[in-house]
């Protein structure tokens, strides 16, 4: 009897040579092949008869080969031509300049073609795809009337996986326990584990294979957020953090001495994080907000908070330059409350950094803002509350671990100015608590974007001219920074030369009316006079890195603008869609869309869970109904 754990090679009909191959695709047990689901279905209910193929149709046929041929023709042009038949009739299919076909194709084979339909000495089909779906010396027919196409590889062909798992799919389904809990699969409205797993192999419709889909897109998903929930727990409870009480000392003196109001979501945010931190868990929080949202801010308060009850708060950012952006705004803010931040680089000289880590060590520094100078051996603290991480995903989970080990169990606030989709949030950052903040200051102005062509790129220059000599400054990105990449591709250092003489006598990179360069500015610089971004091959970036470039300009009172310079007009829907919206968030459901989970996941996903079978479009119910599940299983059980 077989096991889960069954190697394929003992399995008829797969033998040393092909278990190797199946070794190729991640395969090596009997459970494996079970979870080897079909990337897409043929559904046989479209097929039309051959009898029935009308001449300007676009059809799709099955029938057995009962002929082939390679015909030359007068221009040199090799066709291969093939004659399918069914129980209706007959038809030629023709494949221009395909003559490799004649090695693939072989007569008795049971062919599915797709393609118009034309008159030419007779009917016949232009195949835009073709896929054969059983050899001459199949003894029938594939049953059913949805035909799954699996992942292949080389020396194991779909239609080989497709009849192995056929033959032997009852006999695996017999080793399959089920272990969701029942109330759970009811809720969720889906079928049993072997149901589920006969549907996607064998399916009846294409709705049945559908719903054994989500069967096991909702197993995935719970076990995902078992696993963040169990670590949740662990953040929360393993040792209880800090107990601040909301004196509204400092934090109403900061609310009164802002030269602005805080917006609607702002303070919800600021009272979310409150609400952590007088609690009776630590704060684990993830505060999300696009560009120029005012996250700071607010990070600022929770800092205030944590000083007021006599703790000591840190904020920590990925790059020397963002560090003294973020320390200058909050010496702004803090001046009329009498606090002065402690900035900590590692560029500072040996006697200052000993200085300001003399301060933090005896609890007379109260803020301090810096890099990866702050998790260094020699920096300590006297009481750390609180510790404020920018643009968290650019530092690892050691260097945040290093930070927080600080202290003895502060509450931790995790900044990122990255929107990411709330079911990709929840998927990801299940373990944290997740305030968002949409909407930016009604003082900010809007960023008009255009897509060029390079056809326009001197009309842009001299755009840039003109914005120049109003006492603007813009900015010119080139996704390379030489030459090497590709030789059509405007590298950096070669443009900067360039427009030295195309703007002159502006002051290219210098001391900069036009500052030329990469993504390297992509976060951390701040200059309000900037209005015009340049981005040459956006075709080149994600949306969401667009959409960040393009968050350098508008931080000022003056109307600006992005102009994306495209070179491939194939891209060019996708930058109008991008250039519609200056919502982060909605960018960042365009690019999960265009991208998939697996790139937007990133290092959070890196040698952990990747989704094989949920979609986080699809199955946005299933996240929600596997997350509250799973928090309610590990409050009720947390071993």
């Amino acid at each position: 009897m077989l096991q889960h754990d069954t190697l394929v090679q003992f399995l008829k009909g797969v033998g040393p040579h092909r278990a190797e191959a199946f070794g190729r695709l991640g395969i090596t047990t009997v459970e494996d092949l079970l979870y080897h689901v079909p990337h897409r279905y043929l559904d046989a209910t479209t097929v039309t008869p051959i009898g029935q193929v009308a001449v300007g149709a676009d059809v799709t046929v099955v029938g057995r080969v009962v002929s082939k041929a390679v015909v030359p023709t007068r221009r040199r042009l090799r066709i291969f031509r093939a004659v399918l038949r069914d129980d209706t009739g007959v038809i030629e299919c023709a494949w221009p300049g395909q003559a490799f076909l004649d090695r693939t194709i072989k007569q008795g084979q049971l062919l599915l073609v797709t393609g118009p339909a034309k008159y030419y000495h007779g009917r016949q089909i232009t195949p835009r795809e073709q896929i054969v779906l059983a050899d001459p010396d199949d003894a029938a027919d594939p049953e059913g009337i949805v035909l799954p196409v699996y992942p292949a590889t080389e020396g194991l062909a779909h239609r080989q996986v497709r009849r192995l798992i056929h033959t032997h799919l009852d006999s695996m389904l017999e080793v399959v326990e089920d272990t969701l809990p029942e109330s759970l699969r009811g809720e969720a409205r889906v079928p049993g584990l072997r149901e589920a797993l006969a549907a996607v192999h064998r399916p009846a419709t294409v709705a049945d294979s559908e719903a054994g889909r989500r069967r096991l897109a909702l197993d995935e998903l719970f076990d995902l957020q078992l696993v963040v929930a169990r670590a949740r727990h662990i953040a929360r409870s393993a040792r209880k953090g800090p107990s601040f009480i909301n004196r509204k000392a400092l934090t109403t003196q900061l609310k009164e001495s802002l030269p602005f109001a805080l917006t609607s979501e702002q303070k919800r945010a600021v009272r979310e994080i409150t609400g952590d931190m007088i609690g009776t868990e630590r704060m684990h929080r993830l505060l999300m907000g696009d560009v120029g949202t005012g996250k700071t801010v607010v990070g600022l308060f929770a800092m205030l908070l944590a000083v007021e009850n006599d703790y000591q708060s840190v904020f920590m950012a990925p790059t020397e330059l963002l560090a003294e952006q973020h320390a200058a705004t909050l010496r702004a803010h803090l001046a009329p409350l009498g606090i002065v931040p402690e900035l900590l680089l590692g560029r500072l000289s040996a006697a200052e950094k000993a200085a300001t880590r003399d301060r933090l060590a005896s609890g007379e520094a109260k803020i301090v803002v810096g890099t990866h100078a702050l998790i260094q051996e020699h920096t300590a603290f006297h009481r750390l509350g609180l510790v404020v991480i920018d643009e968290q995903h650019r530092f690892g989970v050691e260097q945040r671990a290093a930070l927080i080990e600080k202290g003895k169990a502060p509450d931790v606030l995790l900044l990122s100015a990255t929107p990411i989709p709330r079911t990709l949030a929840l998927t990801l950052y299940g373990d944290l608590d997740i305030s968002v903040i949409r909407r930016k200051p009604v003082s900010k102005q809007p960023i008009r974007t255009g897509v060029r062509s390079g056809a326009d790129r001197s009309a842009v220059h001299q755009f840039v001219r003109q914005q120049a000599e109003a006492g603007r400054q813009a900015y010119v990105v080139y996704p390379v920074i030489d030459e090497s990449e590709r030789v059509d591709l405007k590298a950096a250092t070669t443009m900067a030369e360039e427009l030295s003489t195309t703007l002159a006598p502006l002051r290219v990179a210098g001391d900069v009316d036009v500052l030329v360069a990469t993504t390297v500015i992509e976060v951390g610089i701040d200059v309000p006079n900037a209005t015009v971004m340049v981005i040459e091959h956006p075709e080149r970036f994600g949306l969401a890195q667009l959409h960040q470039l393009r968050g350098r300009v508008g931080r000022g009172a003056e109307e600006s603008h992005c102009v994306l310079l495209l070179e491939e007009p194939a891209a060019r829907d996708r930058l109008r869609r991008f250039a519609k919206t200056t919502d982060g968030f909605k960018i960042a459901e365009l690019d999960l869309r265009e991208r998939g989970m697996g790139e937007l996941a990133g290092s959070r996903q890196a040698g952990g869970f990747r989704l094989r079978f949920a979609d986080l479009e699809r199955d946005e119910d299933l996240i929600e109904l596997s997350r509250r599940a799973a928090l309610a299983l590990i409050a009720e059980d947390p071993a």
